[in-house]
C-alpha cells in the first residue's frame, strides 16, 4: 500500500468559488438591505410624518438587517466549511486504509469522462503518487484542498452590503423634504435595486436586463405593500 502524502497547499490565492461566495453574500445582503429598510421606512412614513421617528426606525432596521444577514452568512458558510473538512478527513483516512479503492475511484472518474481505460489508469497512478488527498477530494466532492469557504469573508461582505443597500433609501427619506420626498425614495430604491440586479446578473452570467427589471419591480411592490400597511394604522 502506498502512503498518502499531503503536499503543502498554497492558501494565498483565492479560488473562483471563494471569490464568488463572497460576492454572492454581498449581493444577497445588498438586496435584503434595500427591501427591509425601505419596507420599514415606508410603513412608518405612511403612519406618521415625524421625521425623527422615521429616521430612527429606518436606521434601527438597517443595523438590525446588516447584523442579521452577517450572522446568517457566518453560520451557513461555517456549516459548509465544517462539512468540507469532515469530507477531507474521511478521505485522508481512506487513503491509509483503502488505497486501492481510492485509486480505482480516480481511474473510474476519468473513464466516465471518456478517457481510455489504460490512459485513465496511468493518469490515476500519476495523480495519486503526486497529490493523493487533493486528487480524491477534488474528484469526489469538487473541493480544492486548503481552499475552504471563509465564513468571515461572507459575513463581512453581507454586513457592509446590507448596510450600503439600505443607506440610499434611508438618506432619501431622511434628507429630502416636501413633496419630493416620496419620489426621491422611490428613485433611490429603483437605483439601488437596479444596481444589485446588474451585479447579480454579471456574477451569474444571467440576463442583465431581466435581472434589473425584476429587482426594480420587486422593490416597487415592496414599497406599495408597506405603504398600504402603514396607512392601515
Amino acid at each position: 500500500m502506498t502512503n498518502a502524502k499531503v503536499r503543502t497547499i498554497d492558501k494565498t490565492a483565492q479560488t473562483m468559488e471563494e471569490k464568488l461566495n463572497t460576492l454572492r453574500a454581498g449581493v444577497l445582503g445588498s438586496n435584503d438591505g434595500i427591501l427591509t429598510v425601505v419596507g420599514v421606512l415606508v410603513s412608518v412614513a405612511a403612519a406618521t410624518s415625524n421625521e425623527f421617528t422615521i429616521f430612527i426606525a429606518g436606521l434601527s432596521d438597517l443595523l438590525a438587517c446588516a447584523f442579521s444577514m452577517a450572522a446568517g452568512e457566518y453560520a451557513s458558510v461555517s456549516a459548509q466549511k465544517e462539512t468540507e473538512k469532515a469530507a477531507v478527513a474521511k478521505e485522508a483516512k481512506l487513503l491509509k486504509t483503502a488505497w486501492a479503492e481510492q485509486v480505482a475511484a480516480v481511474k473510474a472518474h476519468y473513464v466516465a469522462k471518456g478517457v481510455h481505460e489504460q490512459t485513465a489508469a496511468a493518469i490515476a497512478a500519476d495523480l495519486m503518487q503526486k497529490k493523493p488527498l487533493a486528487t480524491v477530494v477534488r474528484i469526489k466532492y469538487d473541493i480544492e484542498l486548503g481552499h475552504y469557504l471563509n465564513p468571515w469573508d461572507a459575513a463581512y461582505a453581507s454586513l457592509f452590503a446590507a448596510a450600503l443597500g439600505g443607506l440610499l433609501p434611508l438618506m432619501a427619506m431622511t434628507f429630502v423634504t416636501g413633496p419630493l420626498k416620496w419620489g426621491a425614495t422611490i428613485l433611490a430604491v429603483a437605483l439601488a435595486s437596479a444596481l444589485t440586479g446588474l451585479i447579480s446578473a454579471k456574477l451569474g452570467d444571467g440576463l442583465v436586463k431581466r435581472a434589473v427589471i425584476r429587482n426594480i419591480i420587486i422593490g416597487l411592490i415592496t414599497i406599495t405593500i408597506h405603504y398600504g400597511v402603514g396607512k392601515l394604522f
